[in-house]
């Protein structure tokens, strides 16, 4: 077909589509309520509801580690009217259960990347070790001697120390728990000696110094912890890639157009200065960018996740 034809039928295609929105848009969040992904939806749903001139429901649907809230997605009709507020747990998931019923890159449009939030690499106050460098020569002076806990196997925590160990030729135990809270635990009282956790979630014992917080990931600081220096700043760039990520992702076969057009509308959302106020105050760092750049994203770090577990050889329970 030749180019003028082409471009005449998708033209005509674009017409006889429905407008959009037609009706009421869902944002689906695979996770319970009061999640990072759960936050933004409803603090940008207002916003793009006035804008469209349609409600935003956000539906909560939890349920095997977000995939059941992910397939309904990704089964959904490509039309704009059912979206997925994804977190990089999307990726991490089918590495560890490679069972899903949805490929995470085949099955879906990556619309925006909406927010980032740092991971702290924290440690027992007695340990000897007082940033990266230290803690990985303590590490190899004593393989297999010291553990880290975790709230779960196949967590971002978890994967998380799996990259680190790869990457700096450490061998740390996994002791896994039922929850962050557990985990927390028994790192302040030094049953374990380290862990990954989410910066809301350790700021408070970080900056009792019932933890010491050695370093975070991403590219810059946390404005919660300033005090803390960066993995890159410490030589280890690598572990920029741990850090949690939130998205919006359409079904696959969503029209290019359509798709652009909900980029710029969840950008706009995002970029208010309330939204980024408001998300600031949570730990949550507003990113935004391109379909292209979040589908590289995405696509880039389901193979990563993959290599890591493999590496690991991490199973599901």
């Amino acid at each position: 077909m030749s180019g003028v034809l082409l471009g005449m039928f998708q033209g005509a295609a674009a017409q006889t589509r429905a407008p959009f929105p037609a009706k009421a848009v869902t944002l689906v969040v695979p996770f319970t309520p009061g999640s990072g992904s759960d936050t933004i939806a409803r603090l940008i749903g207002p916003h793009l509801a006035a804008k469209w001139g349609q409600p935003v429901v956000v539906d909560n649907k939890p349920g095997a580690s977000g995939s059941m809230g992910t397939q309904a997605v990704a089964r959904a009709e490509p039309d704009g009217h059912t979206l997925l507020m994804a977190i990089n747990t999307h990726t991490m998931t089918p590495a560890v259960q490679p069972s899903q019923p949805y490929d995470a890159v085949r099955d879906f449009a990556a619309v925006a990347k909406l927010a980032e939030a740092n991971l702290v690499l924290a440690v027992h106050p007695g340990l000897p070790a007082q940033d990266v460098k230290s803690l990985i020569a303590l590490a190899k002076s004593q393989p297999g001697r010291l553990n880290y806990a975790t709230p779960g196997n196949g967590t971002p925590h978890h994967l998380a120390m799996e990259l680190f160990k790869s990457d700096n030729g450490i061998f740390v135990v996994h002791v896994p728990y039922r929850g962050i809270a557990n985990a927390t635990t028994d790192l302040i009282s030094g049953q374990v000696e380290m862990m990954f956790g989410s910066v809301p979630s350790l700021r408070t014992q970080i900056q009792a110094g019932r933890v010491k917080a050695l370093a975070v990931t991403g590219e810059s600081r946390s404005d919660l912890l300033p005090a803390v220096r960066t993995f890159r700043e410490q030589g280890y760039p690598a572990m920029d890639a741990v850090d949690a990520w939130y998205a919006v992702l359409a079904p696959a076969r969503t029209p290019a157009d359509l798709v652009q057009r909900l980029n710029r509308d969840f950008v706009e959302a995002m970029n208010r200065a309330d939204v980024k106020s408001e998300l600031a105050k949570q730990g949550l760092r507003v990113s935004t960018g391109t379909p292209a750049q979040i589908t590289a994203l995405v696509s880039s770090d389901a193979a990563r996740w993959k290599a890591v577990v493999k590496r690991a050889g991490i199973t599901p329970d």
